[in-house]
């Protein structure tokens, strides 16, 4: 997962999960009263504020070791800071998606249902087309496009 934060100049910082230590995720759960780390990318993903702000921490924490999470903060997080899915989360879901569909015949209705949601988490929403092609189901990508036009 990426975590995009937007600095007061208008740059943009992406933190990745990906690049946490097992001691940082650690932290992080530890930091969140517990939480398993699948609880803390389904946060991320719902955009919750507290794992968001405990990622970006565990980053800063790289600089200034010193640095608690009490005191730690993210002004204007809701309008500087998200969270974006990375291509192989992307196609994780869908081949997770595959699997499930396959029992009922219905993968490439219940792939349209979620494909919007995927494009709106997409670090690069590109990304979800690409997938959909990796899995034999571009057409499901192509038919959205037409219908756009």
């Amino acid at each position: 997962m990426i975590i995009s934060v937007t600095q007061d100049d208008g740059t943009v910082e992406e933190l990745s999960t990906d690049d946490l230590s097992a001691l940082e995720a650690a932290a992080i759960e530890e930091a969140m009263g517990g939480a398993q780390w699948q609880r803390v990318e389904a946060l991320l993903q719902l955009q919750d504020p507290t794992a968001l702000r405990a990622v970006v921490w565990a980053h800063r924490r790289r600089a200034a070791p010193e640095l608690k999470f009490a005191d730690f903060d993210l002004p204007g997080w809701r309008r500087r800071v998200r969270a974006r899915i990375t291509r192989d989360e992307i196609e994780d879901a869908l081949n997770n998606l595959m699997v499930q569909a396959l029992s009922t015949q219905a993968e490439d209705t219940q792939i349209d249902r979620v494909t919007p949601h995927l494009r709106k988490l997409a670090h690069t929403p590109a990304d979800v087309d690409a997938a959909l092609d990796g899995l034999g189901k571009g057409h499901l990508a192509r038919r959205r496009q037409d219908s756009e036009d």
